[in-house]
Order: structure tokens, then C-alpha cells, then sequence
């Protein structure tokens, strides 16, 4: 007789289980979708392991001894603890109390997080976030760490190896303060050219973007008078001074004291990405089962998990450190654009159920619909 669990199949006992439920070998049989002499080979290898008969036999079928009926409560406490385990938690996240890590961008603050933020608050109001920078070389062990659960990133900084998820291709816009003389008419490109500009380059002291590169091939030129290392620092100098800028649309929709024109050249926009580690790519409150971050932002791209990115198409899709869309105003330069990978799926509306949210297609303040 053996007492020890590491001899002990597992099998066996839901064998047990069912004999208790059913009292009769011929029909436990067929719940387990098992032959009636595997059955009965079960049991006697349960009564081998438990010292006692467990089951007698009657005309009626087979009745359990006190040993087998004292087993019955405990047994079934541990089946269902052993399916809790092989069964993915589910995701409530009104009920959430943890804190989620999210790398992003002065713009990503703005475009996607403040919304994100906003809807947090009513579908998980004990979640807490952390936004710290993106640094792109160390995302990677950021992610696998845990110190991060989310990197907000667009395809040249994005490193190999890491799931992702296309949220938006966003564009450009020349932003002026509301009072400027040349928003009282429509920018041309002899206008745009005579302004004063500024632009954002992170890694600091950038003053040629792909603005200039586009400006280059039409044989003109602007002057940038100001480089800054922020967007939205770059927002409130605009509303003070006569300086002008190509700035992502969705970093200054709605933004009071500002004019908006269309550029007068061609500078085509960027991509924005979704990444987290392949360790989250189940957990459901990261990419398992909420969707969530898949639908922080319109024109997200649906369908199935978050796809692997890999170092051959993250090269083909690099650019000059003039053209970065992190470090200037627009990515890609020679005014056009890349191959898209398979990684990017076509982008469709998706209805909002968010009550905060307007009716029609998804917004930015969407990204807890899924809830």
C-alpha cells in the first residue's frame, strides 16, 4: 500500500469522484468516456492506495464505505482547486489593485493617456499607474522585469522581440497661435517658408527634421528658430509667441488658443504601437483577454494576439536619426513610406461602449470598452 502523491495518478482520482457521484461502475465509466474494465482496474488500484475497499458491492450497484464518503468533500475541494489552476483567472477590473507601468512620450501622454486615464477612473478606480520615459534600449528588460507592463512606441524605436499591436497612424498639422496674422488666411507654401519654426527633437539641439528633407526636394528652405525637447512644451510656446510647427494632430485637437492648417507639402505621419513582453501576452489585464490596450486610440488595427516584432522587419523599417518621428517632426523621409510588415493589420471602426464616450466610432477614451 502507498500513501506518497508522487506515485498517486491524478486520474484516479477523478475516477474516484465519479464513482462517489454515479454508484455504479458502468456508468462512472461513461462519464469518463472510459471502458467499464479500465474503470474497475481504476479502482482497484484506489483501493491499493488508500488501504480500504471504498466501494462494496450490492444488487443495486456499488455503495461507498465510510473511508470512500469521508473522502467525498475533501476530493472534490481538490479537483476544483487542480481546474482553478489549469483555468486563466478572470479579469475584473473594477476589482484590480495593482500597478501598471507604462512607457511613453510627452505625446503619448497627451493622445492617449490622458483619455486611457480618464476611463480608468470609472471602469478601474483602485488601478494605479506609473508613466515613466521611454528609453528604448532598455525596454526589453524593462518588460521582462515587470517594472513596465507597456511600452507606447512607434516602429524605429521599437526592439526586437516583443509583441505589438498598431494603434493609430497619426499625421501632421502646422499649428500657429489663434491671433497669428498668417492664420487669418490659407497657409501656402511661400507663406510657410517666410514663418519662423520650431520642432521637437528628443534627443535635444535637432534644428533639420523631414519637414526640410520634403522642403529640400522642392528646392526651398524654412528657418527653425527654436528646438525643444518637448510637445507639449513646443503647445505653450506656440500660444505665446509667432513661432509655427508641424505637431501630430491628435496632440493638439482641441487645444485652445491654437489655429490649425493644413500643411502646404506633402510630410507624411507615423505609426503608433502597443508593445509588451511575450511573458504578459496571456495575463488578461494586460493582453490576454482585455482588450484593453488594443483599443486605446481610433483606426486600431483588430484581430488576435499582439504579433511578435523581429529584427528583420524592424531594419527594414528604419530611418535616419533626422527623419525619427521621436526625435523630429515627421519619420519618414524621401516623402515616402515603407513597406507595411504583416505585423500591421488594415485598421476598422469599432462601435464604443463606454458610456463617457460619444456614439460613433472608437476614441481615444474607449480603451476599457471591452470590460
Amino acid at each position: 500500500m502507498s500513501r506518497d502523491i508522487r506515485s498517486l495518478d491524478l486520474n484516479l482520482l477523478k475516477a474516484l469522484d465519479a464513482l462517489l457521484e454515479e454508484r455504479s461502475v458502468t456508468r462512472a465509466a461513461a462519464r469518463l468516456g472510459l471502458t467499464q474494465p479500465a474503470v474497475s482496474g481504476m479502482l482497484t488500484r484506489l483501493r491499493e492506495a488508500f488501504g480500504d475497499p471504498l466501494f462494496i458491492r450490492t444488487q443495486r450497484g456499488i455503495v461507498p464505505t465510510p473511508r470512500a464518503q469521508a473522502l467525498a468533500v475533501p476530493l472534490r475541494q481538490a479537483l476544483s482547486g487542480i481546474e482553478t489552476l489549469l483555468r486563466p483567472e478572470a479579469f475584473d477590473p473594477a476589482r484590480a489593485d495593482f500597478t501598471l507601468g507604462i512607457a511613453a512620450t510627452d505625446y503619448a501622454l497627451r493622445a492617449i493617456l490622458v483619455p486611457f486615464v480618464a476611463a480608468l477612473r470609472i471602469r478601474a478606480p483602485g488601478l494605479r499607474v506609473a508613466v515613466l520615459p521611454v528609453q528604448a534600449a532598455r525596454l526589453p528588460e524593462q518588460l521582462e522585469r515587470g517594472e513596465l507592463h507597456l511600452a507606447l512606441v512607434t516602429p524605429e524605436s521599437l526592439p526586437p522581440g516583443l509583441r505589438v499591436r498598431r494603434l493609430f497612424e497619426e499625421r501632421y498639422v502646422c499649428a500657429l497661435r489663434a491671433g497669428h496674422p498668417a492664420a487669418a488666411a490659407p497657409l501656402d507654401l511661400d507663406r510657410f517658408c517666410a514663418l519662423d519654426h520650431a520642432l521637437v527633437s528628443l534627443s535635444g539641439g535637432g534644428f533639420e527634421g523631414a519637414t526640410d528633407a520634403a522642403l529640400a526636394r522642392l528646392g526651398r528652405a524654412r528657418r527653425v528658430a527654436l528646438s525643444v525637447t518637448s510637445f507639449l512644451a513646443l503647445v505653450e510656446i506656440l500660444r505665446e509667441s509667432d513661432l509655427v510647427a508641424l505637431l501630430p494632430a491628435r496632440l493638439v485637437a482641441g487645444q485652445a488658443g491654437l489655429a490649425l492648417r493644413p500643411p502646404p507639402l506633402e510630410v507624411p505621419g507615423f505609426t503608433k504601437l502597443a508593445a509588451w513582453h511575450e511573458r504578459t501576452q496571456r495575463d488578461p489585464a494586460i493582453a490576454g483577454r482585455a482588450p484593453c490596450w488594443r483599443r486605446s486610440a481610433p483606426g486600431l488595427a483588430e484581430g488576435g494576439a499582439g504579433r511578435r516584432a523581429g529584427r528583420r522587419k524592424i531594419a527594414r523599417r528604419a530611418v535616419p536619426p533626422a527623419a525619427h518621428p521621436s526625435a523630429q517632426e515627421a519619420p519618414w523621409p524621401q516623402g515616402r513610406r515603407p513597406r507595411r510588415p504583416a505585423s500591421f493589420l488594415p485598421a476598422r471602426s469599432i462601435p464604443c461602449r463606454v458610456p463617457i464616450c460619444r456614439p460613433g466610432p472608437a476614441s481615444p477614451a474607449c480603451c476599457w470598452r471591452g470590460w
